[in-house]
């Protein structure tokens, strides 16, 4: 079943001469629970493609559609809400709240959104993550690995349509990647999680089910490595 589909987008900076064309005619689909890898170098598009997808960034012209809907149609407000409510983006830098504690920070999107926190569903993503006896912990008492599972508790924790991960290994030690990488499958194995990642890491782009390569702009390889 599609859950994201991307039809003919396009992202440019600037005009005339200085006219960067980050993303040129772009189209993919991704069904429900699809592990998505995108590689390519950088300044390829691989950021501002994701930061499209999930509502951050506008595109120039182009549809993106998320559940059938089509995001760029809605106004700030619906599109605010889209953003908590459908899609989980994992950073490279955490993003972490300093003065928050891991339980706070995790369910920030869920209180900015007016909602009532799932306590089960909390109590099993920090048993999951690994951060069980650290939810009093702010961020500066956490390592870099830890910093980045309470991360990825904050973008699970509303149950999005589509987890988006820039770059989410690229400040840890191969033990801490792979660590993560492995939490990110998990949580597409057991939640049914559509998880689409950019990465430099050919190790980490094989694990996925799919590559979509981007140079240029554009998507020049698009390959199924398992179904």
């Amino acid at each position: 079943m599609e859950i994201l589909k991307v039809e003919h987008l396009c992202k440019t900076y600037g005009e005339g001469e200085n006219a960067v064309h980050a993303l040129d005619d772009v189209s993919f689909s991704v069904n429900k629970g699809e592990f998505v890898a995108i590689i390519g170098p950088s300044g390829s598009g691989k950021s501002t493609l994701l930061h499209i997808l999930g509502g951050v960034d506008k595109p120039t012209s182009g549809t993106v559609l998320m559940n059938g809907t089509d995001v760029y149609t809605q106004n700030d407000e619906q599109l605010a809400i889209f953003r908590r409510r459908q899609v989980g983006l994992i950073y490279q830098f955490y993003n972490l709240i300093p003065v928050l504690n891991v339980t706070e920070n995790i369910t920030l999107p869920v209180l900015m959104d007016g909602q009532t926190v799932n306590e089960e569903r909390l109590a099993e993503l920090v048993n999951t993550l690994g951060l069980k006896g650290r939810e009093q912990h702010l961020p500066n008492q956490l390592s870099g690995g830890q910093q980045q599972r309470v991360s990825i508790g904050r973008a699970l924790m509303n149950a999005p349509a589509v987890l988006l991960a820039d770059e989410p290994t690229g400040n840890l030690d191969s033990k801490n990647s792979q660590e993560i990488v492995n939490l990110l499958r998990l949580s597409n194995h057991k939640y049914g999680q559509t998880l689409i990642i950019i990465t430099h890491d050919e190790s980490i782009a094989l694990q996925a089910d799919r590559i979509l390569a981007i140079e240029d702009g554009h998507i020049t390889r698009d390959e199924v490595l398992r179904g």
